[in-house]
């Protein structure tokens, strides 16, 4: 069975505002990073996608897979079991539906474990993944979130 180690970041300069993400992913000799910035976001937002860009990068069915995240938003959400309970409710009252359905179609394809940790706290790979989202941040030529910006329009939850 494929083991495959991914660490994962989000910023938003602003909140909202320019953002970004960053993936980490590791599987024995292999390593990949992935980071993207967008124009106009949040940093929940950034820190979801991080998780759902990995998960769809991975290659192989039924990976053990391992997610190390600072983000208390995505971890919680899942190892809480908040996640099922949205699901249920179909994401009423729930702010980024359309990034969550599109990780409950990645997350149940692997077996997978979140594991918090600290942010800034001196964690080599997560240190990386802050520098690289922020980074992507600051880009010019910014993608738009579309979901995002369109909800923010509709006046309605995302």
């Amino acid at each position: 069975m494929t083991e495959i180690t991914i660490y994962t970041d989000g910023a938003a300069r602003g909140n909202p505002g320019k953002g970004g993400y960053a993936v980490i992913m590791i599987s024995g000799k292999y390593r990949k990073e992935i980071s993207q910035g967008f124009a106009y976001t949040t940093n929940n937002r950034m820190e979801l996608l991080a998780v759902i860009v990995a998960l769809e990068n991975i290659k192989v069915e039924n990976a053990n897979v391992t997610v190390y995240s600072d983000s208390r938003y995505v971890t919680d959400a899942v190892n809480e079991g908040w996640l099922k309970s949205w699901e249920t409710s179909h994401f009423k009252n729930r702010k980024n539906p359309d990034l969550w359905m599109r990780f409950l179609k990645i997350y149940k394809r692997h077996n997978i474990k979140f594991i918090w940790i600290e942010g800034h706290a001196g964690n080599p790979l997560n240190e990386l993944c802050d520098k690289m989202a922020v980074e992507a941040s600051m880009q010019t030529g910014l993608q738009e979130d579309k979901e995002y910006v369109k909800s923010v329009e509709n006046n309605t939850l995302v």
